[in-house]
């Protein structure tokens, strides 16, 4: 069985972050370990949330998991949450990873114009050094636009504004890149009958190849929605599915894990039932 780690936050409520991350993965058929950079008593979307630093247990964990020489077929990141913990996961990627070992970064820190709360507004220049090596980098616009310095793309961007900030966001050192949540409001010149949907869209760097993913949009936005698109897509890349179906199996996997959640009666945004929809995404990567 192949071996993941995910270094991420553990929010207690709210379903995100490593409480994501391993039910996914695991129900995936991948082992999953996980490095928590802190605890928090919310994911950041609910106000007046707690935050313990655990950067004080990350080398005593890590240097027992070298002691003990665990090996990792996979290093998938998200949220950090702080510099120290960035310059912290540097050194576990140098300590970990070997030729062979996938490295996903999800840049989580911004969303919807904003940087999340409590992160610093230098952590976008901290971020881009672990993008350096990664093969695969998971930004949405906002921090996609934070990464590269520039203004946030907001209403009225183009097919080729999109093209020309993935092709920007490769030059930091990703192989591959998935930008999320494209929605453009009329067609474009390459992409017909978009209008009212919403997608990724993937670029290799090696090949130059770019590939579009659309969906059905929901006139909605749900807490936690990267983590489930990021855990699945990491569990189906370590599984070799292709890496542009792996993109939109993903996709479609958070559309329904919405549309389970709102057909509960009084649901909240402020999390996803993704658990509904693992059997959909489990017969698809043939687990079941």
């Amino acid at each position: 069985m192949k071996k993941a780690v995910t270094i991420q936050d553990i929010s207690c409520i709210g379903k995100c972050s490593i409480t994501v991350a391993l039910p996914i993965l695991s129900a995936l058929g991948i082992e999953t370990a996980v490095l928590p950079t802190a605890l928090l008593s919310t994911h950041s979307g609910f106000d007046g949330f707690y935050f313990h630093d655990l950067s004080k247990d990350f080398f005593p964990i890590i240097n027992h998991w070298k002691e003990q020489g665990f090996i990792f077929d996979s290093i998938y990141t998200g949220y950090l949450g702080t510099i120290d913990h960035v310059d912290y996961v540097k050194e576990f990627v140098k300590e970990f990873k070997k030729d062979d070992t996938l490295l996903v970064v999800d840049p989580a820190m911004a969303d919807e114009g904003l940087m999340y709360s409590g992160i610093s507004p230098s952590f976008p220049s901290h971020i881009k050094r672990l993008i350096e090596g990664a093969d695969v980098i998971l930004p949405n616009l906002t921090e996609a636009s934070f990464l590269l310095g520039t203004d946030v793309l907001e209403k009225g961007y183009k097919e080729e504004d999109i093209i020309s900030t993935l092709k920007n966001l490769s030059k930091l050192g990703a192989k591959r890149v998935v930008l999320k949540g494209i929605s453009f409001s009329h067609d474009q010149k390459t992409l017909k009958g978009i209008k009212g949907k919403i997608g990724n869209v993937t670029y290799d760097a090696i090949s130059d190849r770019i590939t579009w993913h659309f969906h059905k949009k929901i006139n909605e936005s749900f807490c936690g929605a990267g983590d489930v698109f990021a855990s699945s897509l990491v569990a189906m890349l370590m599984k070799n599915i292709e890496f542009e179906r792996a993109v939109s199996l993903s996709g479609e996997f958070v559309l329904k894990s919405i549309k389970k959640t709102m057909e509960e009666e009084n649901y909240t945004n402020l999390y996803i039932d993704f658990e509904k929809a693992l059997p959909w995404l489990m017969k698809r990567t043939l687990l079941i």
